[in-house]
């Protein structure tokens, strides 16, 4: 049996937490949005991904309604990016450090708080998404110099990168991480070696798309037979299964699968129960992992 929990930022966790990017689709179903928010804290989740782009701040609304301090539920929120309503795509690059510095503030005040408890740098170094161009390529030093500032002041409690390489952990090691986000997911395993080394230093690892996606980049964990296979013998589904696979892969992945959707909630939730055997698990190990390395925008 898997282990249940895992250290994140100094705390024992559910290793099965939230993703609140979804809440949006329910920006017209504000009620909807609060009860299901409501019902994962009720089957267990302690730890929710958000951001202030995620539906213009209605994740972040949503989250500060619900939540109250003896739900104790770790809130993670990332910066690097800002809404952006009127753009060509929902937000626009803010990497600068008075940026990360405003954008902390943003977050601050949407979910109604004095400290964020930890926060992602959004780096953009790698995996699917926009690339950094112009005055939006800034030196890791200078980031981490506002970020740890920001911790220091007690606005954040703990720092962690997203979209980064390994050469960018390593650098920021000394600084303290606390988590690191990347595309990652069975078909798509380029960050092994980074994996590796966040488990050696007691770094979680928080995989977004993992189960793929529509990127030309992220196969569909979905579509590989052996996951297929696993699923029917299992009685579960191809999704259940690949979110189970990164629970076994190593005791530090931490997931945060999102929905809008009571039953695709509990069927998340109900991942840690399922059990992969040797034969199994040497069966989705197999499968051929591609390149995430596909820039859009």
């Amino acid at each position: 049996m898997i282990a249940p929990t895992a250290t994140f930022a100094g705390r024992t966790v559910f290793r099965i937490g939230y993703g609140a990017l979804q809440l949006e689709r329910l920006h017209d179903r504000r009620g909807e949005a609060v009860a299901l928010l409501r019902r994962a804290i009720g089957l267990g989740v302690d730890h929710v991904d958000t951001a202030e782009f995620y539906g213009f701040g209605f994740a972040n609304a949503v989250i500060r309604e619900v939540l109250r301090p003896e739900d104790g539920v770790l809130v993670v929120t990332k910066v690097g990016a800002d809404p952006d309503p009127g753009g060509p795509l929902p937000l626009r690059l803010a990497q600068r450090p008075e940026q990360l510095r405003a954008s902390v503030e943003d977050n601050l005040r949407s979910l109604g708080t004095d400290q964020l408890p930890v926060v992602n740098l959004r780096r953009l170094d790698s995996g699917p998404g926009l690339r950094p161009e112009g005055d939006q390529v800034v030196d890791l030093d200078d980031q981490l110099a506002v970020m740890t500032a920001l911790r220091d002041e007690g606005k954040i409690g703990a720092i962690g990168l997203s979209g980064v390489t390994l050469d960018v952990l390593r650098r920021a090691l000394p600084a303290g991480v606390a988590c690191v986000q990347n595309a990652y997911s069975l078909a798509s395993r380029d960050d092994e070696d980074m994996l590796r080394l966040c488990a050696a230093e007691g770094i979680a690892w928080v995989p977004f798309f993992p189960l793929g996606g529509s990127f030309s980049g992220l196969p569909k964990v979905t579509e590989e037979p052996a996951v297929h296979s696993a699923a029917e013998s299992l009685g579960v589904t191809p999704s259940q299964v690949g979110l189970a696979w990164l629970l076994h892969h190593a005791p530090n992945v931490l997931l945060i699968p999102g929905t809008a959707d009571a039953a695709h909630l509990e069927a998340n939730m109900s991942v840690g129960e399922i059990v992969l055997d040797a034969a199994t698990l040497a069966a989705l190990d197999a499968v051929e992992s591609r390149s995430n390395e596909v820039p859009i925008g």
